[in-house]
């Protein structure tokens, strides 16, 4: 059983990366062997896993510009269960050196399905943008997890990434589905919060997560610490959240 997913919503700041990490946090303490791929180049999965992204030796650059495989690049064991394929800025270069390449949406899908056997889950942390990188995790992944804030604006850009899996499922990747959508930044306080998830669930037909990961102090705190939550404050509503989230995903 391999579940390759893919965390994506076009929209920043919505808490993507942060669910990206501490998803696969908390998937490795439950004993699940898990590879997290940062394809994000801004590498805040790659630090906020407590890897250091200047100082890596190779990253996902090195798997797309075709100069290393896979198993170059993985870093191991960098919690207990939990491998990174770490990622810095010299990604962002990628989309040009991509220009002409035959087959260039399924690179990182090549070299992942050489190791994907090795591991339970494999979580990939999208760029907030529909471009190649996303692509190339659209059809590594078997589905896609849509983070949302509870704020106003949250179906904004919504339908344009459903419209982009759909094209992806069509062209390239007919296995891809939406895995579900996981609320977050959600605060019991304001009624907006409440009102805002109850309004995607009226308008839209898609698997939604139970769990809501509420906004948190220490979950902001963690990743400049390079710890996910569950190690930076194990008994902090928002380490509580994520593994409540990771035992839905291990359920479904």
């Amino acid at each position: 059983m391999d579940r390759i997913i893919a965390i994506a919503n076009q929209k920043g700041g919505v808490g993507k990366t942060t669910t990206a990490i501490n998803l696969s946090a908390c998937l490795a303490e439950k004993g699940k062997k898990v590879l997290a791929i940062d394809m994000d180049p801004q590498g805040n999965m790659t630090s906020g896993l407590g890897v250091d992204k200047d100082q890596v030796e190779y990253t996902v650059y090195d798997l797309i510009i075709g100069e290393k495989g896979i198993d170059d690049v993985i870093c191991r064991d960098v919690l207990d269960h939990l491998d990174v394929l770490p990622t810095n800025i010299n990604l962002s270069a990628a989309e040009i050196e991509l220009i002409g390449i035959e087959n260039k949406e399924y690179i990182i899908r090549n070299e992942v399905h050489k190791i994907k056997d090795q591991y339970d889950f494999i979580i990939i942390d999208c760029p907030p943008s529909l471009n190649m990188l996303t692509i190339n995790a659209m059809t590594t992944a078997n589905t896609v997890l849509v983070p949302i804030q509870c704020e106003h604006h949250a179906l904004e850009g919504l339908s344009q990434l459903i419209h982009t899996i759909e094209l992806v499922k069509e062209r390239l990747n007919p296995e891809l589905k939406l895995e579900g959508v996981v609320f977050t930044m959600y605060d019991a306080r304001t009624n907006l919060s409440l009102q805002v998830v109850e309004n995607v669930k009226d308008n839209l037909h898609q698997s939604i997560y139970k769990t809501i990961i509420p906004r948190n102090i220490r979950l902001a705190e963690a990743p400049s610490y390079g710890m996910p939550i569950n190690l930076y404050d194990s008994r902090s509503t928002g380490a509580e959240s994520y593994r409540l989230l990771a035992e839905e995903v291990i359920q479904k």
